[in-house]
């Protein structure tokens, strides 16, 4: 054998046995390779597929951007790429990962390589198809984790509502906006009464179911926009987006009376609380969110 059929063979071997996907396509649009990898996962031979068109063949690839993708390659002579990231797959192959994983097709890298003849004119196009799945999941994971994360920072460790530092934080944006745009924004502080005889007597584990049912009790009757957070110890703040002076006492009242409504069981005893409140809306002359 010839040192250039040596060559060629040795690059057939790795064509075909490379896990990376490997189509090329000439300036029709017509398969001229269809490697080993695309045969499996496609279910489709080479046989089946060299000379005929591709879209034909897969009449669900995107063929808009795929063509338009394709011509520019054939046009300019340079490389193209596609991440996962930008369209999560070209051709619907199935993955291995669980279903459980939440992706539905290989995600899939994608290289356009313009393959030249002697005179320099673009001839062909290859295109790798590369399985990014595995890198998918994982990116989704360390998403949904760091997600976690944030929302486990804006929240208290105990009642769940939100933390102090993300109550102050969201309370300066709806001070800004309504100072800004107009519009009414009111704030409610509440304190459980007697809360340290509570814990003297019950017990301090008795004291967090307390907290515990405290809030869970207002998160009903709250609307999404509003925000419930802790402000320190037994001290709780709500803050009410849209709303003036006469609707937040009702909205006091109202919150005082789902506290008080029934005692809080812990084992074998049954906690009455109750909290007092005060109610205030912003006026003009308020220049800090801190007053």
């Amino acid at each position: 054998m010839s040192n250039t059929g040596f060559q060629e063979a040795i690059l057939q071997c790795i064509v075909e046995r490379i896990s990376v996907g490997i189509v090329a396509v000439d300036g029709d649009m017509n398969v001229v390779l269809w490697n080993r990898f695309m045969e499996i996962h496609s279910g489709r031979s080479s046989g089946e597929l060299v000379g005929r068109d591709l879209f034909s063949c897969f009449p669900e690839l995107p063929r808009a951007w795929l063509e338009r993708k394709l011509r520019n390659v054939f046009q300019l002579g340079s490389f193209a790429f596609s991440s996962w990231e930008e369209r999560p797959y070209l051709f619907q192959f199935p993955h291995n990962r669980p279903i459980t994983g939440g992706v539905d097709y290989m995600q899939q890298d994608c290289t356009f390589i313009p393959v030249k003849d002697a005179s320099g004119k673009v001839v062909r196009v290859c295109i790798t198809i590369l399985d990014a799945t595995d890198t998918y999941v994982y990116q989704r994971r360390l998403h949904e984790a760091m997600g976690a994360l944030e929302e486990a920072s804006r929240r208290d460790a105990l009642t769940g509502c939100f933390s102090r530092a993300y109550l102050e934080e969201q309370l300066a944006l709806e001070f800004h906006r309504v100072k800004r745009y107009g519009g009414e924004l009111s704030l409610i502080l509440f304190d459980l009464d007697h809360f340290k005889r509570v814990n003297d007597v019950y017990g301090h584990l008795a004291g967090d179911e307390v907290l515990r049912t405290v809030i869970d009790r207002l998160r009903r009757p709250i609307r999404s926009l509003d925000l419930l957070g802790r402000y320190g110890g037994e001290e709780f703040v709500l803050v009410l987006p849209g709303t003036e002076l006469g609707s937040a006492m009702m909205v006091g009242e109202r919150v005082r009376m789902l506290v008080a409504q029934e005692p809080v069981a812990f084992q074998s005893a049954l906690i009455p609380v109750s909290i007092s409140l005060g109610v205030t809306t912003l006026r003009s002359e308020v220049k800090r969110y801190e007053d």
